[in-house]
Parts: structure tokens; sequence; C-alpha cells
């Protein structure tokens, strides 16, 4: 297994553990696609199904919790393909997170919550042209700015995403 995977792996144990209740089930990895991974856990009303990647690059060196760009799948909430950053840091309150793929560029709304930041797609219309924009696209440009004013690029390869999608929305019957 390369070192990817297994820190893809370990992140994801990570991310899944801390979003989900205690007696919810232990992630599962229903396959890795090039540079995606695809896990469910829970069950019934609890379930959720994501996919996930770490950038390929980041810019400015720094030190950074565990970064990764997520696609989910939330049954309860009969949510389908919910787009969300997680940067390795808190971001700056108020600021705004910018994702492009190709020419297109997608604003998120950052929320910090318990020491880590993330950041979701603004407009749900917009999930569903970024969603298609990284089905057709080769990398993904993140860039955000840090409760200290850093201004981070993250860029994320593309390949695989496809076959990750497929797997998590048939999981949660999506």
């Amino acid at each position: 297994m390369s070192r990817y995977v297994l820190g893809a792996l370990l992140g994801c144990a990570v991310l899944a553990l801390a979003a989900i209740p205690a007696s919810a089930d232990t992630p599962t990895l229903l396959g890795v696609s090039r540079d995606w991974s695809a896990f469910t856990s829970g069950t019934g009303g609890s379930k959720m199904c994501y996919a996930l990647t770490k950038p390929t690059s980041s810019k400015p060196k720094a030190h950074r919790d565990p970064i990764y760009f997520l696609v989910n799948d939330w049954v309860g909430r009969r949510v389908k393909g919910e787009p969300e950053m997680v940067p390795g840091y808190q971001y700056k309150d108020g600021s705004t997170v910018t994702a492009t793929v190709g020419g297109q560029s997608f604003t998120f709304f950052v929320q910090n919550d318990g020491g880590a930041g993330a950041a979701w797609v603004r407009q749900r219309a917009d999930e569903e042209r970024l969603i298609a924009a990284m089905r057709s696209g080769s990398t993904l440009v993140v860039t955000g700015t840090s409760k200290r004013g850093t201004k981070t690029t993250d860029t994320f390869s593309l390949a695989g995403l496809g076959d990750a999608l497929d797997k998590i929305h048939a999981a949660c019957g999506m």
C-alpha cells in the first residue's frame, strides 16, 4: 500500500471519527481510485459516504494539520455531493475560500469549530456546478486565509474522482 493511501486512510479515520457520534460504525474503505479514496460510515439515517483526497502541493510550506478536500453524501439529510475543504488550520473569521477548476471559480464560506477550520460552497446550485467541473477537470486549486493572515494555496489532483463519487453515491443509495 502506498504512503499516500496509508496517509489518506489514517486521515479519513480521524476525520470520520471526529465528525460522527461515538456509537457510529468505524469508516469502511469502499476503494481507492487513483488520487481519491471512498469511504462509508454509520447506518440508517446517520449513514454518510465520502470521497477525499490530499493536496499534491501546498503553498506556502508551513506546519498544518492534515489537509483534505472531501465530497460528502449524507443519507439522513438527503444531501448528495456536498464539497468540503479541510485546510489543516483555522480560517480567518469572516473570510471566504475560493476553489478553481479550469476557468471556473467557486466561493466557499468558512466555519471554525473546535479548533479546526472547514469551508463549504456558499450556494447549493454551485455545489452541482463544482462537482461537474471537477469530474471533467484535472486539478482543483483552493485558496484561503488562515487566522494568522497567511494566504494558502492547495492544489488537488482530480484523477479518480469520478470513480470515487460513483462508489459513494452507490453505497449511500444516492
